[in-house]
């Protein structure tokens, strides 16, 4: 059976160059919006799971799904400080940092408006049991004084973050010391000072979170079992990574918002290329009939035809995919529904959200031309040739 040669297509395309335009130009904006959106959901997953060391433990109040809902008294608090099994530094001291989290509102470096930003007070082995945040700009923050030391993100998206300016939060004035980058994690949307004069700045009695250092993975084990165990504690232990990776279901909303949106749109999309391969069959109504008078069979132009919409929609996809790449990278923030606070992170495009848009593309080709190259190989010759 001989095949309709595809130059045939390509020149019908070019034809038709305006229909061809709006049916490349409804793809590609489908696949632009349906890649950029999934990639603010894998931009904002990846900040979590990348967030942490899978070494550390973190300490929660039983039942507590994130620290800023977790309280842990100063008595508790003593009684896992020195439990055996926590590593300690060269000079003794136990890797262990109590941590509290609370919210503040800055107004953004535009003026236009402003949002919650996360504060996060911690103890003095906060930075080392945390060996992937830098200190890039200034110094740490000291103890017992109203300082703070700020990711460079939250500088460079809100007002009064850089060094030497100051912000009122709380009871006091926090003066900004530093600056630091945390790999692009989750630390990225914090604010870091120290706990005790967090928890006096804003009337908490109790902390809300420990991190720890066990000396091992056998140890880590023992650790929890020891603090888990003792009823006066009421506490659970997990790993670090574990917690932060269970904060990814923040992407969730983002993930819903991508998927419908590109599935409204793909329904126009399609749609959009139904109607031009529809246009096409009824201007080359004449030129059917002559192919089916020249040998070709039915199966040959239903080929054809669907072969020529699934080629404008993979162009459209391409132009897609091209247009959204300039995006990749780009820092930007959402409100988290874990910690009711902006979450700053990055679109990041992948080869196979790439791969997965342009399949999304030969998919509304497919079905946009399904129809229309079943009427093109249906037609009678005679009423063909007659047209």
């Amino acid at each position: 059976m001989p095949s309709i040669p595809l130059s045939y297509n390509v020149r019908s395309i070019r034809v038709r160059w305006r229909t061809t335009l709006a049916t490349v130009w409804g793809v590609g904006a489908v696949v632009a919006v349906f890649v950029m959106v999934m990639s603010l959901a894998r931009g904002l997953k990846a900040t979590y799971v990348q967030t942490g060391d899978p070494r550390n433990l973190l300490v929660l109040r039983s039942g507590s799904t994130a620290e800023s809902s977790s309280q842990i008294t100063r008595e508790e608090l003593a009684r896992m400080k020195y439990l055996p099994g926590i590593e300690r530094d060269a000079q003794g001291r136990p890797m262990f940092s109590p941590e509290i989290i609370v919210l503040i509102y800055l107004d953004r470096l535009n003026a236009e408006g402003g949002a919650n930003v996360l504060v996060r007070g911690m103890g003095e082995m906060g930075l080392v049991v945390r060996p992937s945040v830098k200190l890039v700009e200034g110094r740490m923050f000291e103890s017992g004084r109203r300082e703070c030391v700020v990711s460079r993100r939250i500088a460079n998206r809100f007002a009064n973050c850089r060094i030497g300016d100051s912000f009122k939060a709380g009871k006091g004035e926090w003066t900004v010391v530093g600056l630091y980058e945390a790999e692009r994690s989750a630390y990225e949307s914090e604010i870091w000072a120290d706990a005790d004069e967090v928890r006096a700045a804003f009337g908490r009695d109790f902390y809300g979170s420990i991190l720890l250092r066990p000396e091992s993975e056998e140890t880590a084990a023992r650790v929890t079992k020891r603090i888990e165990s003792d009823l006066a504690l009421n506490a659970r232990v997990l790993k670090e990574t574990d917690y932060y990776s269970d904060q990814t279901r923040s992407a969730g909303p983002i993930q819903f918002m991508g998927g419908f949106l590109a599935a409204i749109m793909s329904i126009g999309a399609a749609f959009a290329a139904m109607n031009t391969m529809y246009a096409a069959v009824g201007a080359r109504t004449r030129e059917i009939g002559t192919l089916r008078v020249l040998g070709f069979k039915r199966r040959s132009i239903y080929l054809s035809f669907l072969l020529e919409s699934v080629i404008l929609s993979g162009v459209g996809g391409l132009l897609g995919c091209l247009a959204s790449l300039p995006l990749n990278g780009v820092a930007t923030g959402t409100f988290g529904w874990t910690t009711f606070a902006e979450i700053a992170f990055e679109f990041r495009i992948t080869p196979e959200l790439l791969g997965k848009g342009m399949i999304f593309a030969l998919a509304m080709g497919i079905l946009g031309g399904l129809l229309p190259a079943r009427m093109a190989a249906r037609k009678p010759v005679l009423d063909a040739l007659k047209a």
